[in-house]
């Protein structure tokens, strides 16, 4: 695909074709990280998680020596079941 880098107010910015994003996987609104190799520009989709956290950072975070335990919720309330 050949494109040409604009001015969009301050900024600028590559205008990429709908097939280009579907190729990649990506589409409006996807963050994407770019980096820039031996003068070559990289765009590589971001790393798609849900939320604001990884489950593997947030499980590295659970000590060692953790045990769950029971807890008592009291008695049910209307027309819970436990």
């Amino acid at each position: 695909m050949h494109t040409k880098i604009q001015k969009w107010g301050n900024s600028q910015g590559l205008r990429l074709t709908r097939n280009v994003l579907e190729d990649a996987n990506l589409v409006v609104g996807d963050e994407v990280d770019i980096k820039v190799q031996d003068n070559t520009i990289i765009i590589t989709p971001s790393r798609r998680i849900r939320g604001k956290h990884h489950i593997e950072d947030l499980i590295a975070e659970i000590p060692a020596d953790y045990r769950t335990e029971e807890v008592n919720w009291g008695k049910p309330d209307g027309r819970e079941e436990w």
